[in-house]
């Protein structure tokens, strides 16, 4: 499978694109990184590309509609506003991704901000793109959600997240909802589950209990069944994008 970026301007002016960490600075802050122990999180959080800032700045929304309505403010000498503007007004800020991307046939882009990664005042807005065939750049936006108060960039910082995804799936699925009890072995994996949790939640305040010198359930993780049976299905516990290697 193929994911192919066209730099769309001189390479000094070209953000970077670089594969998404898993790891984020809240998680690192919080007691024992416990949040590293969540692996649907930081999945999520490297399931992807990242393009980033090649300068930092500053950005204010005024809270008025109009595209004058953010000011912003660059570390460099004299500002450089070739990746980032106020194009559309009403407290969106639009960044250039720098790049046309092509994806093989049947396969969509979806770009966002970077998962799990919160920013005071400012939300990333999400897009789904067919770059299979479109000759066309996307922009990269976030909308303010609260005016008058700074937002900043940091030179490397992120600010779109991309993957790719296969245009359809939605629309091809059947979704349903079943009882449990029409699927015994679902049943039975999920009462074992739920009783073992329930027990674990109890003893883990517990000192000298093995739920607290665990400190937590690790089955999920291991891509483990309640009963110590490995999952029929693929496991991941790492995603392992590949750099962008370029051609000449």
């Amino acid at each position: 499978m193929k994911l192919i970026a066209y730099p769309t301007q001189p390479a000094a002016l070209t953000p970077e694109i670089r594969p998404a960490p898993s790891s984020r600075v809240w998680m690192d802050e919080l007691p024992a990184a416990y949040g590293y122990r969540c692996l649907p999180l930081t999945i999520a959080n490297s399931h992807g590309w990242e393009i980033t800032c090649p300068e930092g700045f500053e950005a204010v929304w005024n809270g008025r509609t109009g595209k004058d309505a953010i000011t912003l403010r660059f570390d460099g000498v004299g500002g450089n506003s070739h990746f980032v503007i106020s194009h559309f007004g009403s407290g969106v800020l639009t960044f250039h991704t720098g790049y046309l991307f092509r994806t093989d046939p049947g396969l969509n882009l979806w770009a966002s901000g970077p998962p799990n990664a919160p920013k005071d005042a400012l939300q990333p807005l999400t897009g789904m793109i067919e770059t299979d065939w479109a000759p066309y750049t996307f922009t990269m936006n976030w909308i303010f959600t609260r005016a008058n108060h700074p937002v900043r960039f940091e030179k490397g910082e992120p600010f779109c997240f991309f993957f790719p995804v296969g245009r359809g799936i939605v629309d091809a699925t059947e979704p349903e909802i079943r009882n449990l009890e029409d699927d015994p072995e679902a049943r039975k994996q999920y009462e074992h589950w739920n009783q073992s949790r329930r027990g674990f939640l109890d003893e883990l305040p517990k000192e000298g209990s093995n739920a607290h010198a665990e400190r937590w359930q690790k089955g999920y993780y291991r891509g483990l069944q309640p009963d110590g049976a490995k999952a029929e299905v693929g496991h991941q516990t790492k995603i392992h994008a590949r750099p962008f290697r370029r051609t000449e």
